[in-house]
């Protein structure tokens, strides 16, 4: 069974700091290129970050330069560094597989007040 589960959002104030973590099971992770996403009310589910299985990374831009994403295979778990935050990150942000989607799971709540 396929489960995706995002931790570590919360609270933070403008140029703040949070490091997210996905820990993934039911899927050979180590061979999966994997992505992050972020969703905020009234807008579509954005990709901000992707890691392949290699290493190979690739930002939005809105993201480049303060976010890093980082992938422990011996953990199965993904991560997000994100620094210098800014109130339009706030979201919920979520993981997922590339190219072929599992399924979503619950999100992680990320609120940067200004």
């Amino acid at each position: 069974q396929v489960q995706l589960v995002e931790s570590g959002g919360g609270l933070v104030q403008a140029g703040g700091s949070l490091r997210l973590s996905c820990a993934a099971s039911g899927i050979i992770f180590r061979l999966r290129t994997m992505g992050w996403y972020r969703q905020a009310p009234g807008t579509q589910r954005e990709m901000v970050a992707s890691i392949a299985s290699g290493g190979t990374t690739n930002y939005a831009d809105s993201v480049k330069g303060r976010f890093t994403i980082s992938r422990d295979n011996a953990k199965n778990t993904v991560y997000p560094q994100m620094n210098s935050l800014k109130p339009e990150d706030t979201a919920v942000y979520y993981c997922n597989a590339l190219p072929n989607k599992v399924s979503w799971g619950q999100g992680t709540q990320v609120t940067v007040s200004s």
